[in-house]
């Protein structure tokens, strides 16, 4: 029965002081995904308010239908290079299409009850995957970081860095500065104030150098002109065939993917930290609920998104309620704020996604890799690469058949020692 976690938190009782603690969590949040939002978006080839758009729109609904208490829902690094694929090959529509579709094969996933079968891919793959889209990001943010002269960043990886390599020349140096700045701040913030919202902080200070000292960088209003106050009207996209799905049908499946992964992922660490468990079918149900929503109203595939997850909870969250409000605070933010928003440098953003990259790199777990057996470390491996060269869908499949293929064998080979 399908009964999301909000459901069940309201019937258990609801008090003022729930609401207050809620509201406090929801607050730190919003804060949190403001530039994040932005950044994300950014990166993955469109405009910074579709990024805003999702992680209002999605993260109410996800809030709302999740089968998780504190699961908060949004735009995330791990779309970056899914979604910029997808623009460059087939336009926004064909994204808005390709994450319908998406959203579509995540309700079924989770009303067919697949959804612990997700939870059960190898962890080699998802340690591969996760450093190489790490890369991958990192990569995608080199020409902002540097102030780089280029008309078109490719989407391959081994093109993007001859690219960057024939455009070195035109490094900017008062843009790479800001960008320092920006990461130095955050770093030294995470290490001396880990309370502190230390990316929002670092964001506002870049801003405030560039606009008191009037530097000549490039800002979100130069490049995309002014965001909006409000969020759009819902609508279809335009141009939907039979051919089009087919065509679009991989870009839908990598999506679905991507999303039922990371969301189950972030349910799994959100129910360690707090000792609660969630509904795993529930919860692909509203993540796909959720997808529909956002590409209706001009957003972005979206997730469950485990850094801001895991800061709702530190932030004393009770329940699914935290997440909603943290939608409608980031509403406000955008209907009081948006002028100033178009003042944030794309350098900081940069810099900013450049320590997402780094928290995303597992690099912690990939060091501990070194001790794995050989055919863990060859999934690692051939995920990693295919994540970085190929595709996501391509790296996946690949690194679970590969993993399936070492059980098997490991198997058989137990059993001829039994005999």
């Amino acid at each position: 029965m399908f009964v999301p976690k909000l459901i069940t938190c309201l019937r258990e009782g609801y008090s003022i002081g729930s609401l207050r603690r809620d509201a406090l969590a929801g607050l730190t949040v919003a804060i949190v995904a403001l530039p994040l939002a932005m950044a994300i978006a950014i990166a993955s080839g469109t405009t910074p308010d579709k990024g805003l758009f999702t992680a209002i729109v999605a993260g109410f609904v996800i809030s709302a239908l999740s089968g998780s208490r504190h699961q908060i829902g949004g735009p995330t690094a791990a779309f970056v290079i899914v979604v910029y694929g997808v623009i460059q090959q087939h336009g926004y529509d064909g994204l808005v299409i390709a994450t319908l579709m998406a959203g579509a094969m995540l309700v079924l996933l989770g009303a067919f009850k697949l959804g612990t079968l997700i939870r059960h891919i190898p962890h080699p793959v998802v340690i591969g995957f996760t450093a190489g889209i790490a890369l991958t990001i990192f990569s995608t943010q080199v020409k902002d970081f540097f102030g780089l002269q280029m008309q078109h960043v490719p989407a391959d990886f081994i093109d993007r860095w001859s690219e960057y390599a024939h455009a070195w020349p035109s490094l900017d140096l008062l843009t790479t500065s800001i960008a320092l700045i920006t990461l130095g701040i955050i770093l030294l913030l995470r290490r001396w104030k880990p309370t502190w919202p230390a990316m929002l902080i670092a964001i506002v200070i870049a801003t405030a150098l560039v606009q008191v000292f009037t530097l000549p960088v490039e800002t979100i209003r130069s490049r995309f002109g002014e965001i909006p106050h409000m969020l759009p009207m819902p609508e279809l996209p335009r141009g939907i065939t039979i051919a089009r799905l087919y065509e679009l049908l991989p870009s839908a499946i990598a999506i679905a993917l991507l999303a039922g992964i990371e969301s189950l992922l972030s349910c799994v660490i959100a129910d360690r930290m707090t000792g609660r468990q969630h509904r795993s079918n529930i919860e692909l149900i509203g993540q796909g609920i959720a997808n529909i929503a956002s590409a209706l109203f001009g957003g972005l595939p979206a997730t469950g998104a485990l850094a801001r997850t895991a800061t709702n909870i530190r932030a004393g969250a009770l329940t699914p309620m935290s997440g909603i409000l943290h939608a409608a605070f980031l509403l406000l933010f955008m209907w009081l704020l948006a002028p100033l928003a178009g003042m944030v440098p794309l350098a900081a953003l940069a810099g900013m996604l450049v320590v997402v990259a780094w928290g995303m790199s597992e690099a912690d777990k990939l060091k501990d890799f070194r001790h794995a057996s050989r055919g863990d470390q060859a999934v690692l491996a051939l995920t990693f690469g295919l994540t970085v060269l190929a595709d996501i869908t391509t790296a996946l499949i690949a690194g679970m058949a590969l993993a399936l293929l070492l059980k098997a064998r490991a198997s058989r080979a137990r059993r001829r020692e039994a005999l």
